[in-house]
């Protein structure tokens, strides 16, 4: 079967912000990718159409014991307005449509599970007590005839077929139809021009509807009262949209964005051809080798200062209080290993990787890491707070605050670059340029 040209990819929540050998995903989850919970989740044209679509709407007094709840086979959405009073909304078959579902819940009607992932530096103190995501959080209905068109729903199907919103739930009636919006809602956030071989920059985030409609933000996560409408904006996912179900954080990639993107052998030959210049640790003296995942191998593996940017092997020399003062310029932060991040669905082009995240140390193209995602002052991901060696290539590298938390608010610091220290001339990876 043609495939739908789709791909979510558990991106913030599950990769970016990892760090340490012990919970390091660098593109996949570490038990790695088994059955419906996986890092990524490919979107085919399936065997036979299951799209659902509207078809009638009603008032009854006992939704409960309705004739379309009752039905097992029956979708059916729920809008609860009093104790012994609900608007329903069946749904019929779409030999047009394929739908997808995703959520917390591990039930049939779920293709993609996701779990909250607490990020890497913070995995041996802290454990997920209550799960923020919905065990049916949203669904994905895609064309069948048009595999570039999908869209977003906020709540998806249960076992009975069935969405319920409660009482309490946001919800509204306008010309005779009936909306609402889930708990801690579903927000999107389309990219602004090409994902891929362009100059991306992310929009803002929305919230979807139960029925489809944008808004802007409620005031809070769980807000009684729905942000305005958007007019100029759909649920119609595009290369590069990010969908947040608070706790996790999925891309959607396109099959065109994808075809443009490097592909994971092409990011290993990077590796390789860094590591064949045979870079050396200035205060060692000894080989450096970039590595594609964490390994124990202490004296090849390069470790980064994140303050000011300096790439040396593991020494002893310098700790001070959980920091390290590094050897070539003096300055005190923290240290952490440098690794290559090597999911190619996270790269907006194919350039060489000579920039590297913060805090994680995940090394990535210039473009990719300088992207900036969002441009609300409130939010923001991207700003480059500290920069590496500047012999390793012409430009500087950099390093940049990648941290996202389920309220949507940013910990970033920008840098100043005239209060930066000189970067001397002879950097830990001179060899590159000198040979």
């Amino acid at each position: 079967m043609a495939a739908t040209s789709k791909v979510l990819l558990d991106v913030l929540s599950e990769v970016l912000l990892a760090e340490g050998a012990d919970a390091l995903y660098n593109g996949f989850l570490p038990p790695g990718d088994r059955g419906r919970r996986r890092s990524k989740f490919v979107l085919y044209s399936r065997p036979k159409a299951n799209g659902v679509k509207p078809s009638k709407r009603y008032v009854v007094e006992q939704p409960h014991s309705s004739q379309a709840i009752l039905d097992s086979k029956q979708h059916s959405i729920s809008y609860t307005l009093t104790r012994n009073q609900a608007i329903i909304v069946e749904y019929q078959k779409d030999e047009d449509t394929d739908m997808f579902q995703i959520g917390r819940s591990s039930d049939s009607p779920i293709d993609f599970v996701v779990m909250d992932t607490i990020p890497g530096d913070k995995t041996g103190d802290s454990k997920v007590l209550q799960s923020t995501i919905s065990r049916f959080a949203c669904r994905i209905i895609a064309e069948r005839n048009n595999p570039r068109v999908a869209r977003i729903y906020a709540a998806g199907f249960d076992n009975a077929c069935n969405i319920f919103l409660g009482e309490k739930a946001t919800k509204w009636q306008e010309l005779r139809e009936i909306d609402g919006l889930t708990t801690n809602g579903v927000l999107i956030m389309h990219p602004s021009g090409s994902f891929v071989g362009g100059e991306p920059n992310i929009g803002r985030w929305r919230e979807v509807s139960v029925g489809g409609g944008v808004f802007k933000l409620r005031e809070s996560r769980s807000a009684q009262q729905k942000g305005s409408v958007v007019e100029d904006e759909t649920n119609e996912l595009q290369d590069g949209t990010l969908i947040d179900l608070c706790g996790a954080t999925l891309l959607w990639r396109s099959a065109e964005g994808l075809a443009k993107s490097p592909t994971k052998h092409h990011l290993e030959q990077l590796v390789d051809e860094l590591n064949a210049g045979r870079p050396q640790c200035p205060v060692g003296l000894n080989t450096l080798v970039i590595p594609r995942k964490i390994t124990m191998n202490g004296k090849q593996q390069p470790y980064v200062y994140l303050n000011c940017g300096h790439v040396q092997g593991h020494h002893d020399w310098g700790k001070e209080s959980g920091s390290r003062r590094c050897p070539m310029c003096f300055e005190v932060g923290p240290v952490v290993t440098l690794c290559m991040g090597i999911e190619p669905a996270f790269y907006v082009d194919a350039g060489a990787p000579t920039y590297a995240f913060n805090p994680c140390g995940h090394m990535a193209s210039e473009k990719s890491v300088k992207l900036v995602l969002v441009n609300d002052p409130n939010f923001r991901m991207g700003q480059m707070v500290s920069r590496l060696s500047a012999r390793f290539v012409p430009h500087h590298w950099k390093t940049r605050q990648d941290l996202l938390d389920s309220s949507f608010k940013i910990t970033w610091t920008k840098l100043d670059l005239s209060s930066t220290p000189d970067v001397p001339k002879v950097g830990p990876f001179s060899r590159l340029l000198n040979d």
